[in-house]
């Protein structure tokens, strides 16, 4: 062993045992420390407690020079170079005995960082401790101890990196959002003559676009803005979607100052286009980060409603995080220094397919878009029950009327009345049934729309006219709970999984003989939203009932199972005068619309104790494509549900 010269200046046993370290080999081999209370090992499990606790009062520190080091200087260093990760300590375990050479041990210990997401990082580390002259073993304290790239000044420091948000995508498989064509329409500050007039000439033809501009376009502050630029520059006013803009190209391309410039951007196919189904991706909101500290960060694009919140997590991925070194720059800020010590990759977001049709959904926006009333168009592929279309028209941003409303169906209930009825033999197509211009039933009177009467009639012609009368007198062939077993085989009431929230009906049942004739024209208690009757009437033109199908991948856990086939002579009964409710009922504005015979039922329905307040409904099918229509407060179906309709079927590809 080399020794100090007897001339030498003394020096510590800890410096003579730092120094031996550095100068040394030994010839002879490390040995393992005991476990005895008085060894390196109780130093060290010490230091690693106060380390995670924040507390190194207890454990003796040194130097690599060997120098004493306070506890408090040394805890606030480690804290200083865990930068970022500072406020969630590592775990710190011991892996072994620690090994003696001389006067100093070496032990190894793993490091077990908990990052944000659920991220472990964990590595190994050297620790050395000094034989004292107290004879207790003191740890030497430097940078290296926390991460070996690691210096003092350093800090540790995180990335955040969001991988690409996967795609909803329609049936066909394809993105629903993609990049389509815009331009953005500006004003160039030298070109302006007259900045009041231009406002105006602007704000008149964004008023024009059809469908409506929501929100409006604001140019309050437009003079403002134009007068603060540079001559030279492009002041935005606002980004319109190709088509939109085609639509008042002649009354602003040649306004003094305008400027255009093309664009694309990820959009759905239209601005209405399912929206309130789909929902929408928005950068993350005060309410986001407070509700889910761990997964958002401010500026996260975050999904909100529809399919969008609803499959936020599989669609957005999980995010990248890399934990890096940084150093303060000249005025205090922490600049990365280009070393990465852990990354892992952000993991892409997986699509989420729909059975939705882009063609089909087009019509059903293009039929609801004139109208100014809540409302909603659903429908529906009879060969397997896909969801081709969910539209809404006006109402609170979010909402999905098509799929959620719970509201009296009115008279296109007969469907499920009739079928009920044909199923137990209580009707024929030609029996004859009366349709008086009203009907009592236990001192609650029952009329038609518009009062009118027309006798002894085939039941056929019950149902084509939509004689509400005939039905009530009828209720009693039902009885208590027949509303509901038919209303049920259609699929009403049942526990659908589509991938979205949705009402599916409830059924009016035992209720007092007022409550069931009331009942049998869908009025009552009973209640469907359109989704649940588009379903229905999918089921009579398919001859069985089959959950409606939204989300195919992934696949919904628990669907509603098939029903059982539909009585072969009650259905076809019930098609041939769902058939005669166009060719000469109350949807005979829809018999020379082209592309197949229409089948379908009106409906009008009361909602509350005016018979003036009225829902209106349409349901029906052509070819392979049930829907339902439904505009709330509509009054006469003839007059609002009927034409939506029509302006739906016309659009459809044939």
């Amino acid at each position: 062993m080399h020794l100090a010269s007897p001339h030498a200046r003394p020096r510590s046993r800890v410096r003579r045992a730092v120094a031996a370290l550095a100068a040394t080999v030994l010839a002879a081999g490390a040995l393992t420390a005991c476990s005895g209370e008085d060894g390196p090992q109780r130093s060290l499990d010490a230091f690693l407690a106060g380390w995670r606790k924040g507390d190194l009062q207890a454990v003796g520190l040194v130097d690599p020079t060997g120098a004493k080091l306070a506890s408090g200087k040394v805890m606030a260093e480690i804290k200083e170079l865990s930068g970022e990760l500072a406020g969630t300590p590592p775990t710190l375990t011991r892996r072994g005995e620690p090994k003696i050479t001389a006067d100093i041990a070496t032990a190894s210990i793993r490091v077990e960082w908990n990052l944000p997401g659920q991220t472990r990082w964990a590595y190994d580390r050297e620790v050395r401790l000094a034989h004292g002259d107290d004879d207790q073993w003191q740890v030497i304290w430097e940078p290296r101890v926390l991460h070996e790239q690691l210096t003092t000044g350093d800090r540790l420091g995180l990335r955040r990196d969001t991988g690409p948000r996967a795609a909803l995508l329609d049936g066909a498989g394809q993105p629903i959002v993609a990049p389509r064509p815009v331009v953005r329409v500006g004003v160039q500050p030298s070109e302006v003559t007259e900045i009041r007039k231009l406002v105006k000439d602007l704000d008149a033809a964004f008023k024009a676009i059809r469908p409506a501009l929501v929100p409006a376009v604001d140019l309050a502050d437009l003079p403002k803005r134009v007068s603060a630029a540079e001559p030279g520059a492009f002041v935005e006013v606002v980004t319109l979607r190709e088509e939109a803009y085609k639509q008042i190209k002649p009354r602003i391309y040649d306004l003094p100052g305008t400027k255009f410039q093309a664009d694309k951007l990820d959009l759905a196919p239209a601005r209405e286009f399912a929206r309130a189904l789909l929902g929408s991706v928005d950068p993350a909101q005060a309410d986001d980060l407070a509700a889910h500290p761990d997964r958002y960060e401010a500026g996260d694009l975050v999904g909100h409603g529809g399919l969008q919140g609803r499959y936020d997590e599989r669609l957005r991925g999980a995010p990248g995080l890399t934990v890096l070194v940084e150093r303060p720059a000249g005025d205090g800020t922490l600049t990365p220094t280009g070393t990465e010590l852990f990354r892992r990759e952000p993991q892409p977001g997986q699509a989420v397919r729909t059975t939705l049709d882009i063609a089909t959904q087009n019509a059903a926006d293009t039929a609801l878009r004139a109208e100014p009333r809540r409302s909603a168009l659903v429908a529906v592929r009879v060969s397997d029950g896909a969801v081709l279309a969910a539209a809404n028209g006006p109402g609170p941003a979010g909402e999905n009327l098509a799929f959620t409303a719970q509201v009296p169906p009115g008279s296109t209930f007969k469907m499920v009345s009739a079928l009920g009825l044909l199923d137990r033999g209580a009707v024929t197509l030609d029996g004859t049934v009366n349709c008086e211009k009203t009907f009592t039933v236990d001192g609650r009177s029952f009329k038609n729309s518009d009062n009118f009467a027309l006798g002894p009639v085939p039941f056929r012609t019950d149902f084509a006219k939509s004689c509400n009368t005939a039905f009530a007198a009828l209720a009693p062939e039902l009885g208590g709970d027949g509303l509901a077993v038919a209303g049920r085989s259609l699929g009403l009431e049942g526990q659908w999984d589509l991938g979205a929230d949705a009402f599916t009906g409830k059924v009016s049942v035992n209720g007092s003989p007022a409550e069931q004739a009331a009942a049998a024209f869908g009025q009552g208690t009973t209640l469907v939203s359109p989704l649940a009757m588009a379903g229905a009437t999918a089921a009579v033109a398919r001859g069985r009932f089959e959950q409606p199908k939204l989300v195919s991948d992934p696949a919904p856990a628990k669907p509603a199972p098939a029903g059982e086939q539909l009585k072969p002579a009650s259905v076809e009964a019930l098609r041939t005068m769902m058939r005669e409710v166009v060719t000469a009922g109350t949807g005979s504005a829809l018999k020379d619309v082209p592309g197949g015979p229409v089948y379908g039922k009106t409906g009008t329905a009361e909602y509350d104790d005016n018979p003036a307040h009225t829902h209106a409904w349409f349901v029906g099918w052509r070819g392979d494509v049930a829907f339902a229509v439904f505009v709330e407060k509509g009054g006469a179906s003839t007059a609002s549900a009927v034409p939506i309709a029509e302006r739906f079927l016309r659009a459809l590809p044939r």
